[in-house]
């Protein structure tokens, strides 16, 4: 069985990859929050480097003077097994393994500089770098290294870095599942320790806080720390640990961390001050101590981790399933998964035409209100004007008055009307052929399964918007046959009825006298006449446009708006159905990256269930 800090390093870098565990109140801030770690805190220059190098047994940390840790190190120990070969890894070079720890030390620095510049002026960020260093002669752990506390700002620092830095280090140890590992230096006075003072505030009954002293070495002849280490100067609910760090003298020779270790050993052991306690001191045990405790507090910590950790994989599982599968490799597979992708399309298509979604209620309105709106709107009063009207009928007659009616006259104002109707024939088919490729667009963008193909999609599209071309062509040459129609054959019945009426007229009056045919009167009436059979048109072609416009557009858009496609695709060889299931990369390395992590959070339920056995 895995160690419970292994799992809980790797469930860490999981919730890392998948988000900022600093941002939201989802899952993953809250599974993060709840597992373990330990902050190193401590003012600059107390020797906090030299702890954390000592427990990993590499030099690896960026010196200098002033403020070197610029942003927080997330430092993940993974103790492998004897004689296997140590590196480094960060989260942010996945798959890219550091050997030599020079190498470790500039990215480092270097990914630093990205986030805080690498100007004059040192500025400092929250956001963590995360290291993973794999090694035989480390324990199982995860520590967090945080900038140095300061009380002023020096050259090289920026005015508001006291602000700055305070701020970042409690967003970090204000956590109740937070170990503070508090370092201070031996040869001064432990009253004045920031990083005692700071856990004291965040930490006051002591339970999180773990007392460090270092540079035990560097005391004045005659001094030593025991009042401290044995708790007498300041208790801590946890025993204070010695440590003694390398001089700057082997850091300049480069002296080997393995040497600088047993170097410590032998010091305590030597010791006439520290000898009855060095068992209990030095870097190796302290490395130790924190081990047994973290794994410990994971283990009280079983229930609530277990139930956040089930509920990232529920939200892990609802995301893998709309993302979808991998794509298949042989060619029936592809087209079979092509043609499902197309019927989802096409179901959601239909669905927005018959009501299901919105988009329908659109072609409604330009046969309910815009056709008969842009009807109105003709000039045919213009037209039937009476100089209009005595003119054609005029010209109409030739050299030879008309007798009693002027038929053809009548033809040519009736023929000159009706072509205005042309217009909002038109209008109407461009209006709905407009509408239905907004609908496609629509449909498209809510088939979810087709949002990981870019290149089906496009295909889709053309293919949709094709056959809506020709359904256009058909309906726009259907609509304009319709008013073709009308001028072709005039209805007879109209006039002979109005003629009959006339004459009635006559007859029940006898007073009335003849119109003459050249008057106004008598242009007049014909233009009533013809604006009466025009009225009569129109409300026939009120509802037989929108019929025919549904027929040749709206209804082949729902039977076979991707016939031509289906042709097509099912002659496509492999190769063209693997570039229409192109799928985007980003969702694939999102896919890949949601199943490892769904794996690692399975397996570590499982292994956190187990150990729950295991005392």
């Amino acid at each position: 069985m895995e160690s419970l800090i292994v799992l809980v390093n790797e469930i860490q870098r999981a919730c890392t990859a998948l988000g900022d565990h600093d941002g939201g109140n989802n899952a993953l801030s809250s599974l993060w929050a709840a597992l373990p770690s330990v902050a190193v805190v401590g003012g600059q220059s107390s020797g906090k480097s030299s702890v954390l190098e000592s427990i990993v047994g590499r030099d690896f940390l960026p010196r200098g003077s002033g403020i070197v840790t610029r942003r927080p190190l997330v430092l993940q120990l993974r103790k492998t097994g004897n004689g296997t070969e140590e590196y480094a890894e960060f989260l942010h070079l996945p798959n890219k393994k550091f050997t030599n720890f020079a190498l470790v030390r500039k990215e480092i620095e270097d990914e630093t500089d990205r986030i805080t510049g690498n100007g004059k002026n040192k500025q400092i960020s929250p956001v963590p770098i995360h290291l993973s260093i794999f090694s035989p002669n480390v324990v199982n752990l995860t520590l967090i290294d945080l900038p140095g506390l300061t009380k002023v700002a020096v050259e090289g620092q920026p005015e508001t870095i006291v602000q700055d830095i305070e701020p970042m280090v409690r967003s970090y140890v204000t956590k109740p599942n937070c170990l503070i590992l508090a370092i201070s230096p031996a040869n001064q006075d432990i009253a004045t320790s920031d990083a005692i003072k700071l856990a004291k505030e965040v930490d006051p009954t002591g339970d999180r806080t773990f007392g460090v002293l270092t540079k035990l070495d560097l005391m004045d002849k005659g001094t030593n720390a025991l009042a401290v280490i044995e708790g007498r100067s300041y208790r801590l609910q946890y025993p204070w640990v010695g440590i003694v760090n390398r001089s700057q003298a082997d850091i300049n020779k480069n002296v080997d961390m393995m040497v600088a270790r047993k170097k410590e050993r032998e010091y305590f052991e030597t010791s006439p001050d520290y000898g009855h306690l060095a068992n209990k001191m030095g870097s190796e045990f302290l490395a130790k101590l924190l081990s047994k405790l973290l794994e410990s507090i994971i283990r009280s910590r079983i229930p609530s981790i277990v139930s956040l950790i089930n509920k990232n994989i529920e939200e892990l599982e609802r995301e893998l399933d709309q993302l979808g599968r991998p794509v298949a490799i042989d060619t029936g597979a592809q087209l079979y998964t092509i043609l499902g992708m197309c019927r989802a399309f096409e179901k959601i298509f239909k669905e927005h035409l018959d009501g299901g979604r919105p988009g329908g209620a659109r072609i409604y309105g330009i046969f309910n209100y815009n056709l008969p709106g842009a009807i109105k709107q003709l000039p045919i009063d213009h037209h039937l004007s009476l100089p209009s009207v005595q003119r054609i009928v005029s010209e109409s007659d030739g050299y030879q008055p008309h007798l009693i009616a002027p038929e053809l006259g009548y033809r040519r104002l009736i023929e000159g009307s009706l072509n205005y109707f042309r217009g909002p024939a038109e209008s109407s088919v461009n209006a709905v052929h407009l509408t239905l490729k907004e609908l496609v667009r629509k449909a498209i963008a809510e088939t979810e399964e087709l949002k990981r193909f870019p290149s089906l999609q496009i295909e889709l599209v053309a293919a949709a918007n094709s056959s809506l071309d020709k359904f256009r062509e058909e309906s726009m040459e259907s609509v304009l046959r319709l008013v073709d129609m009308e001028s072709s054959y005039l209805t007879v019945e109209f006039f002979r009825k109005l003629h009959v009426e006339s004459q009635t007229e006559t007859i029940s009056s006898p007073t009335t006298r003849a119109v003459d045919q050249y008057g106004e009167g008598h242009f007049r009436k014909i233009a009533s006449n013809v604006a009466a059979y025009i009225k009569m048109v129109a409300e026939t072609l009120v509802k037989t446009i929108p019929k025919a416009v549904v027929h040749c557009q709206v209804r082949e858009a729902k039977l076979s708006l991707l016939n031509h496609f289906y042709a097509q695709i099912s002659q496509n060889q492999g190769k063209r159905l693997g570039q229409l299931l192109d799928e985007n990369p980003a969702l694939m390395e999102r896919r890949v990256q949601r199943a490892k992590t769904l794996e690692l959070y399975k397996k570590a339920r499982d292994e956190i269930d187990a150990s729950v056995w295991v005392r």
